[in-house]
């Protein structure tokens, strides 16, 4: 048997019905889970002898509000976890989906792994997660005043404001966008004798 079927058995065996789906697909271990069991799900992984995910690799927030070219019909935003065994030397993936697409929460994981810290902070600034019980979620990315989250799929491309030094006021001024949302097509240009 492959230590990637090992690996998925395990994981089905230990976490149970905290594990919403786990999938098994390119070489890889993705374990989904609700929002209400994602921090008894990451500390499971971490302490459970035959998994043993002692190291936080990366986490980060996804906007599946389009994904493919078309509509998403799902849940809009997820938290996705990487961890990883050192001892076993595997790797593992941990999805959660926010419940609330307005509002989306999901639970601070910086007890069980303390990497986790900045990784949320991200998360928070760039696409509006937050993180419930984090000690101190702010923005890590964009300025304080900042307006949105950039990598949201609907924020706009060229934001909503800018900013400029006024040579008057001898500050730093915000003001509204001042350039013209455009759409640009390459265009192809061919040779004639091209492909035959």
């Amino acid at each position: 048997m492959s230590s990637l079927q090992n690996l998925y058995e395990a994981a089905a065996r230990v976490l149970g019905g905290k594990a919403s789906k786990i999938i098994s697909a390119l070489g890889e271990i993705t374990v989904e889970c609700l929002p209400e069991h994602y921090a008894a799900v990451m500390a499971e992984l971490r302490d459970h002898e035959d998994l043993h995910f002692e190291l936080l690799v990366d986490l980060c927030g996804v906007d599946y509000s389009t994904y493919k070219n078309e509509v998403w019909q799902g849940k809009r935003f997820a938290v996705v976890s990487q961890l990883l065994s050192v001892k076993n030397n595997q790797r593992i993936r941990v999805r959660v989906w926010a419940a609330d697409d307005d509002f989306p929460v999901v639970a601070s994981v910086t007890d069980i792994y303390n990497s986790a810290d900045w990784y949320e902070r991200e998360a928070f600034d760039m696409y509006g997660i937050l993180f419930d019980n984090h000690p101190d979620l702010r923005r890590i990315l964009t300025d304080y005043g900042f307006v949105g989250h950039p990598f949201r799929k609907d924020f706009p491309v060229s934001g909503h404001v800018e900013m400029r030094y006024d040579e008057a006021e001898k500050r730093v001024i915000y003001q509204p966008v001042t350039i013209e949302p455009r759409e640009i097509t390459p265009r192809v240009v061919r040779e004639e004798n091209y492909g035959g």
